[in-house]
């Protein structure tokens, strides 16, 4: 029969959505141990692309393969279905984004089926449902008692145009992403999650994670940024409080020729209030970017308050100045400039002619030109008086301790990891769940009254959320006093409604509660998949969240995924895949014309996955050439009846061509297992195609014993089950092998099949191939030369030849040089 790879693939997808194939959560056996393996839910942007189906094929594999290894496997599927990109597309086309978003997933569903990926429907759930963002609202509740969830002002970027807050990433070249004007920094009433209150839990945790990236785990560590210091306290005349500075180097105290302070300092803005140029340069600092990247890029620049502090050592007046570099969010919102030892501040004492004074001398005592570049390198204290000859870590303990016994520094312990400020000024989002009153300020929902439902019939106009003017939306009596009231208008961060699905797929069904004890059950996560790029936003919230729901007895575990795989990026023509590069390739096409199981096996075998792969449409020709190879196979195997092959193998009486074949099958298999639990499937894709094509050596099997070609197709399928599990299902079934696919072991390796009693060299003569021969394992360098020389196939070849040497290669191959 040809390979008829579309009828074969829907007729295997329509069984198993009957048979509820994959069901974990209801088909568990009593004692049956399970498994949860997870890629991270897609935004249903409504078509997919190779990178989501790279993602979900290996989070299918893994999947497929621990059914293979006895387990009950949960592998769920769900929507990240609120956000901004909905909100403009449906401004776009003049649609609700509820109605864009539900077609969507429709279609991006019906794809996702197309690919006979093993998921449970069952468990399926869309975070812009009421059903869902309800218990988002409960959370909020809970973490607002619990002083976890707060409301301040704070300073954000500002879109004028589309109304809204822009995270630091949707900020480019200063201007707003979408609507490209001038991005401002504005101070508003925010909330907050008050994450920090598990910075050291978040930290030390991830020592836990060590079936995570090194990578991954290091993003994380300098994203909490945990520093240990000195808060040092300088008095300001004319200012009411001290100034205080915290710093990492307290060694360099002496070293200070300036104090920077951010344009929102409170010193800063006393100084401005009456200083006009003050408050302008202070205005303008506001509408630089906030990001890290920038600020270590841009030019430094300050002006002078004319306020003056006290140095706590030297007593000596140190010039105040405000900069452009120095961030309210971190530390005191002021630093010590010491231009000797630290770049930034050289690059800003050199464009004011401050004072660049060393107090470290180089380890090596080579000479440095402090005016040419900060020194940041090891070495002991120079012009430091008391504290000369110390080095630096001795230094920092010596400085400490006489500002702490003077009573002017405090040890601190600090953290980069600020607050999440969740507030968007957005419409299609959760909204958050408290009612204003103007006699008891703000007031939450009760939990009786949730969810506060969206509504979805809005077309939004890009200008500002449209929840502010619907006054159906915001009429609501306070719950105190019952007066009449307004809603909060803000919706949350979409990064909430990631930060705890995996938990509620175990109970997606379940409505009188945010989870239950089959959330307990199945979590943490074994497995999950997904970009190296969610490393410091979705993969910390999810912790940070999992320890909260722990905290409220709804979780019973630390961390919420186990081991984690980030797959690299699908890349053609050089670059990643994106549509304003036009070279995104679609699954969809490809599966009408070559089968799911072409594409699934093209994108496993293309490299490994945790690295770039590069599309190749020869690639998918090769991948589908070889289906078709294995399909010709198990029809031919069919013709021989196998099924009806006694399948009791007795290794030691096989003939030699017998035992050569269940040695390479077995072997084959012993290291596809290998780099499978290595998650090193490339390599086990490439070990089926090996095993393929030692069952495909010969024309005829007459000269093989059947039961060990029975034996060695088996494992092939099993093998190759995971990756393409349709033809691999159908073969198994028309070639009778006992039980389910899904759920058979694999081929467990003989060692006695894996030792060899000879070896296959191949014969060269001036390094063309003329033949192949079979050799005892210990045959010496004599026997294999004789062998070679005598064998039938060769000797034609040396007729009239003379010979000029013979190179024997060991375990592989004899080359004859002639002339």
């Amino acid at each position: 029969m040809d390979y008829s790879p579309q009828s074969l693939e829907t007729q295997r997808q329509s069984r198993w959505t009957a048979d509820k194939r994959f069901e974990a959560l209801h088909k568990r056996k009593p004692n049956q141990d399970t498994y949860y393996a997870l890629a991270m839910l897609p935004y249903p942007s409504g078509e997919l692309h190779m990178g989501h189906v790279r993602n979900y094929t290996l989070s299918d594999v893994i999947a497929r393969y621990h059914w293979q290894k006895g387990f009950a496997v949960f592998h769920p599927m769900g929507w990240d279905a609120f956000g901004l990109p909905a909100e403009n597309a449906a401004i776009k086309h003049g649609l609700p984004p509820y109605q864009w978003t539900l077609e969507n997933i429709d279609r991006m569903r019906s794809q996702l089926k197309r690919l006979g990926f093993a998921l449970d429907w069952s468990a399926e759930l869309a975070t812009c449902e009421p059903s869902y963002y309800r218990w988002e609202q409960w959370l909020f509740l809970k973490l607002l008692e619990r002083g976890l969830a707060y409301k301040q002002e704070s300073w954000v970027n500002w879109d004028p145009v589309d109304q809204t807050v822009l995270a630091n990433e949707q900020v480019v070249d200063g201007c707003g992403w979408r609507s490209g004007a001038p991005v401002e920094q504005k101070k508003i009433a925010q909330w907050f999650f008050k994450i920090t209150d598990y910075a050291d839990q978040l930290l030390n945790d991830l020592d836990q994670l060590d079936a995570w990236p090194e990578q991954v785990r290091d993003m994380q560590r300098n994203w909490i940024g945990h520093s240990q210091g000195s808060t040092i306290h300088f008095s300001v005349d004319n200012y009411k409080n001290p100034l205080s500075v915290y710093t990492t180097r307290p060694d360099t105290l002496m070293g200070v020729s300036f104090i920077g302070i951010a344009a929102d300092h409170p010193l800063a803005i006393q100084a401005a209030d009456k200083n006009p140029e003050l408050k302008t340069f202070c205005d303008a600092c506001r509408n630089n970017s906030v990001a890290e990247r920038d600020q270590a890029t841009m030019n430094k620049e300050g002006k002078n308050t004319g306020y003056t502090a006290i140095h706590p050592l030297t007593q000596k007046t140190i010039p105040i100045w405000i900069t452009n570099y120095v961030l309210m969010s971190y530390g005191e919102g002021a630093v010590m400039g010491v231009p000797a030892h630290d770049e930034r501040d050289h690059a800003f004492a050199l464009r004011y002619a401050l004072p660049i004074p060393p107090v470290i001398l180089p380890s090596d005592d080579s000479k440095w030109d402090y005016t040419e570049a900060a020194y940041t390198g090891s070495g002991s204290l120079i012009n430091s008086g008391d504290f000369n000859g110390l080095n630096i870590e001795a230094a920092k303990e010596s400085i400490s301790k006489a500002l702490l016994d003077l009573g002017c520094a405090e040890l601190t312990t600090q953290y980069r990891l600020r607050d999440w400020g969740i507030s968007r000024q957005r419409y299609w989002g959760t909204p958050i769940p408290i009612i204003y009153c103007d006699d008891c300020g703000a007031v939450p929902v009760p939990e009786s009254d949730l969810p506060v439902v969206l509504p979805t019939d809005i077309v939004p106009t890009g200008e500002g959320s449209p929840l502010t003017s619907h006054e159906e939306f915001l009429a609501a009596a306070c719950p105190k006093c019952q007066k009449p009231a307004r809603r909060e208008t803000d919706t949350m961060d979409t990064f909430v409604e990631s930060s705890w699905y995996y938990a509620r797929y175990c109970c997606a069904q379940y409505q009188d509660g945010m989870l239950n004890d089959d959330a307990k059950e199945w979590t943490p996560v074994n497995q999950y998949v997904g970009g190296v790029e969610h490393a410091v936003m979705h993969l910390l919230y999810a912790r940070f969240f999992h320890k909260v729901l722990r905290d409220l007895g709804l979780l019973n575990s630390d961390e919420p995924f186990t081991q984690l795989l980030t797959q690299g990026m699908v890349c053609k023509d050089g670059a990643k895949m994106s549509k304003s590069k036009g070279n995104v390739v679609t699954p969809i096409p490809l599966i009408e014309k070559y089968g799911a199981d072409t594409v699934r096996f093209f994108i496993i075998f293309a490299g490994p996955p945790q690295q770039d792969m590069l599309w190749s449409d020869a690639g998918v020709d090769g991948a589908h050439r070889f289906l078709k190879r294995l399909w010709s196979l198990g029809h031919a195997l069919a013709e021989l009846k196998i099924s009806s092959i006694d399948s009791n193998i007795d290794h030691d009486n096989l003939d030699a061509n017998s035992k050569q074949l269940r040695h390479e099958a077995h072997s084959i298999i012993a290291q596809a297992k290998t780099d499978m639990d290595k998650q090193q499937f490339n390599t086990v894709a490439s070990a089926g195609m090996k095993l393929l094509n030692q069952l495909s050596k010969n024309d005829s099997y007459a000269n093989l014993n059947l039961a060990v070609v029975r034996e060695s197709m088996q494992g092939l399928l099993s093998l190759l089950s995971p990756i393409t599990p349709h033809i691999c299902e159908e073969l198994w079934e028309l070639l009778q092998l006992p039980g389910d696919i899904l759920t058979t072991a694999w081929l467990e390796p003989d060692p006695k099949a894996m030792q060899q009693d000879s070896l296959e060299y191949a014969i060269q003569i001036n390094g063309k191939l003329r033949a192949r021969m079979q050799q005892p394992v210990d045959a010496n360098k004599e026997i294999l030369e004789k062998a070679a020389l005598d064998h039938p196939d060769v000797e034609r070849y040396l007729a009239d030849k003379t010979i000029r040497r013979v190179i024997v290669v060991p375990k592989r191959l004899v080359n004859i040089v002639v002339s």
